[in-house]
């Protein structure tokens, strides 16, 4: 879709869901991509891997924190 002056999709009731069989792109030129949720669930994310000592292998990991590569992509890494 394009307009000269915008496009707005709302669900006033229900859900709104955007699917796509390879890639959905979300791009703003001169703003923000906002997204207003309780909730934003982003599966499926690499996890980045680590060295640890010894004696922490045994100990499984629980706590991760969200990265960005300089490319854009996300994956999680150990916190």
């Amino acid at each position: 879709m394009e307009a000269p002056r915008g496009v707005q999709v709302s669900a006033a009731a229900g859900d709104f869901k955007a699917a796509c069989r390879k890639e959905l792109h979300l791009q703003s030129t001169e703003g923000e991509i906002f997204l207003n949720a309780d909730t934003i669930r982003l599966g499926n994310l690499p996890t980045g891997s680590f060295s640890s000592s010894p004696s922490s292998s045994n100990s499984r990991q629980t706590v991760y924190e969200l990265c960005v590569c300089p490319n854009g992509k996300l994956y999680l890494s150990p916190a």
